[in-house]
């Protein structure tokens, strides 16, 4: 193969080359940076580059191969980042235009794990401000555009990572999610990704929140995005660890998982009444459990009773706003304030409308707990549920990519549904039992749907990330799709 030929490919097959000497980091490099010059003008997902520190490293990387010397299972491989993680050198803007200037002193944790196992910066790829939407466009790099249709968002915040990795302009990204961040854009582009289990992965020198934050944020988490399974597993195994203050103290040792389908118990959910999904959608979930069932997979096609969005959505609502409103100027607090009080003299207080969520991000302590509380109750019954069932299959998002939609806010956009209008925050009900309870999950894409590519969800137990990627890998071998537009 050509070198360009590689950006067509994943990861796994680039390190094989490299490893058979028929594939230089330089020349990788090159075709990565040839790819972005060709296809990033009319997608506008890499907002950043260094590509002559770029070349500079790869050219020190293939001298060190040479050499006997490796620095790590990512040697020599080019990557762009997302850009809510600080990059030594590069602007780290978030999308805000009051960071469009702010050059990092050093690197996310993270990524400063992903440059000691050998990878090469080239670029950040953009996201919304300050990672807060669905969708990735902001006032300092403009929108980015998915590949499959660039009248459509390639999703958000990740949005750029995916748009990226689908049109082969990366080999493999970084992203973050609390929102359904890496989930949602990876179904939208037709990407894999993986929300790992929470706390797994540092997120220092992540923004939000605000540069120099050392706290790990209530349900924020940073993995990788691929484009294959095999990938995912690789990333995570150079990615997850504990961070700087607890690693003299405990240590990560995440159970592995090669199971044939036919060891699989899999229990699919993917009708909702708070959030019903595209039909179409539906009939991909639909086929790709039934390709794992073919396999020999035990495959439960109905829920219990008592799983309902309705129990999860509305806490993970409130726990979510309770951690953007630590980060509000004081005015705008104030104003949230202001909406809260109304909407409880109004009744309008569900945790999806504007006052609703403007009670959660002024909640006070007392009422956090007891949400937080009632978040680990439910984290211990899904253990139980764990004990009949070994993953969850679920939608990611009600629909396939949205149009482009950038006026008005979160609560008064709208998505449509099998032609029937829908809240625009019905984009965060699917994604919200794992990130609530604090679970894996990886996306993987199952087909086409209107000529657009649709993902499943696949949710399993705490710390057994291993366990969903390995289902993602049984879901590509049994119902083949291209993880890019090409």
């Amino acid at each position: 193969m050509q070198p360009a030929d590689y950006c067509e490919r994943d990861l796994t097959t680039a390190l094989t080359a490299m490893d058979a000497k028929t594939l230089t980091s330089e020349a990788l490099t090159r075709a990565v940076l040839d790819r972005i010059a060709e296809r990033n003008p009319s997608i506008n997902a890499v907002v950043a580059m260094q590509p002559e520190v770029a070349l500079e490293q790869a050219r020190q990387a293939d001298a060190e191969r040479a050499a006997g010397h490796l620095r790590g299972p990512l040697h020599g491989i080019p990557m762009t980042i997302k850009d809510g993680f600080e990059v030594q050198g590069m602007v780290t803007a978030s999308g805000s235009p009051s960071l469009k200037n702010y050059q990092p002193k050093a690197n996310a944790a993270a990524v400063q794990r992903l440059i000691d196992a050998g990878a090469i910066i080239v670029g950040k790829t953009n996201v919304p401000l300050f990672c807060g939407d669905f969708q990735s466009y902001n006032a300092v790099y403009g929108t980015t555009n998915n590949p499959w249709d660039t009248s459509r968002s390639p999703g958000g915040s990740s949005g750029g990572a995916a748009a990226a990795l689908a049109s082969g302009m990366t080999l493999v990204e970084l992203g973050s999610d609390i929102g359904g961040s890496i989930r949602n854009p990876a179904h939208f582009c037709g990407v894999y990704g993986h929300k790992p289990s929470q706390g797994i992965v540092p997120t220092r020198g992540h923004i939000p929140g605000p540069p120099g934050t050392k706290a790990q944020t209530d349900m924020v988490v940073a993995g990788p995005m691929a484009r294959s399974p095999s990938d995912l597993r690789l990333m995570l195994d150079v990615l997850a660890g504990p961070d700087e203050m607890d690693d003299e103290g405990w240590q990560l040792d995440l159970p592995d998982c090669r199971w044939q389908a036919d060891e699989l118990r899999v229990l699919c959910w993917f009708d909702d009444p708070i959030c019903p999904i595209d039909s179409g959608y539906r009939a991909q979930l639909r086929n790709a459990a039934s390709a794992l069932k073919e396999l020999g997979a035990s495959v439960t096609e109905t829920p219990p009773d008592d799983l309902q969005l309705s129990r999860y959505y509305p806490l993970y609502m409130r726990l979510l706003a309770g951690v953007m409103g630590g980060g509000v100027p004081s005015k705008l607090f104030r104003q949230m304030q202001w909406a809260a009080r109304m909407g409880r003299l109004t009744g309008k207080t569900a945790a999806d409308t504007l006052p609703g969520y403007a009670a959660g991000a002024t909640q006070t302590h007392r009422q956090w707990l007891r949400d937080n509380e009632m978040r680990h109750r439910m984290r211990h019954q899904w253990r139980t549920l764990f004990e009949s069932h070994d993953v969850i299959l679920m939608p990611v998002t009600p629909t396939p990519a949205m149009p482009h939609q950038h006026a008005g806010n979160l609560f008064k956009r709208r998505i449509q549904v099998d032609r029937v209008s829908r809240p625009y925050a019905d984009n965060m009900a699917w994604i919200s039992p794992a990130t609530l309870l604090h679970l894996p999950a990886t996306v993987a894409p199952i087909g086409l749907t209107d000529r657009l590519p649709v993902g499943v969800q696949i949710v399993g137990p705490y710390l057994h990330d291993k366990r969903t990627i390995r289902v993602a890998e049984l879901l590509s071998k049994l119902t083949p799709f291209p993880a890019m537009s090409g």
